[in-house]
């Protein structure tokens, strides 16, 4: 049976938009979770039996207005409605590919001359496919790599490194459901997906919200076993290069206790990498 990705992705915004929220007055008991098929697709002025279609993967083919439409219904952001348009393939997705990924060896470079910003590079997956010294330093001691998302869920100590781990699963599995709208059969893609999802009941449970979200600037808090807790700030890039794949660098507030630490991570990573290095003959 062909995989229903706009359908199960309706299906699961319709059911966490409150009639509420949607301003539809609110009668009796309601027997099913967030609005009814029948609502949404008056709301975006559509006949119920072809909403219907759309859910259970008999209409496959909507104008880019039908879901500009539902976007607006199911309140969608910038990115879930990005999504919403690549899964139903008004845009164009990334071709899927089972060659190994790499890194430009001009990145590795650049990476390598900010000492005091911890950087990395994720693939089409997720994979962590480079990292500068200070980033190797903050990572240090996760056993699953080198895939971020395996990190996150599987690692022992995960819970341990981020103190708001709640919200970095969430985050980073929304994350992953845009890299999966944008190219669907991937190998490696659903390689990581049916292994998180056979492995992590955190993993399964986020994923089904299908949640869609690109990263941003944002702030993630660590707690590191050597320097304590930093917060830092991150900044992710798309890497025009190589499509699928985004450059993470992450800086600390300068003159605060995070800046401090990491600092401190930086001289303890650079004692750590000479003690490593074989004495001169």
């Amino acid at each position: 049976m062909p995989e229903n990705l706009l359908g199960d992705y309706l299906r699961a915004r319709r059911a966490r938009i409150s009639p509420h929220a949607a301003g539809i007055p609110a009668h009796g008991v309601r027997r099913v979770p967030g609005l009814r098929r029948e609502e949404v697709a008056t709301m975006a002025g559509v006949s119920v039996d072809y909403y219907v279609r759309l859910e259970q993967g008999r209409e496959r083919n909507p104008s880019a207005q039908v879901l500009a439409a539902l976007g607006d219904v199911l309140q969608l952001d910038d990115d879930a409605r990005l999504h919403l348009f690549r899964i139903a393939g008004l845009t164009p997705g990334t071709p899927h590919s089972i060659a190994p990924e790499r890194v430009d060896p001009e990145l590795l470079r650049l990476m390598d001359m900010w000492p005091d910003n911890p950087a990395i590079v994720l693939g089409r997956a997720y994979d962590v496919l480079a990292a500068n010294r200070l980033a190797h330093a903050l990572f240090d001691g996760f056993g699953h790599g080198p895939n971020l998302l395996a990190q996150i869920f599987l690692a022992p100590d995960a819970r341990a490194f981020y103190p708001d781990w709640d919200r970095v699963a969430a985050y980073a599995v929304a994350g992953f459901r845009v890299l999966h709208g944008r190219s669907p059969r991937d190998p490696r893609i659903t390689e990581v997906l049916d292994s998180l999802t056979a492995r992590s009941e955190e993993f399964a449970a986020l994923w089904q919200r299908h949640d869609a979200r690109g990263k941003r600037l944002e702030r993630k808090r660590f707690r590191h076993p050597e320097v304590g807790e930093l917060t830092l700030h991150m900044n992710a890039f798309e890497v025009k290069s190589v499509p699928g794949q985004e450059l993470i660098v992450y800086h600390a507030e300068p003159g605060s206790v995070s800046a401090e630490a990491l600092t401190l991570l930086g001289t303890l990573a650079a004692t750590h990498s000479r003690d490593r290095e074989p004495a001169d003959p």
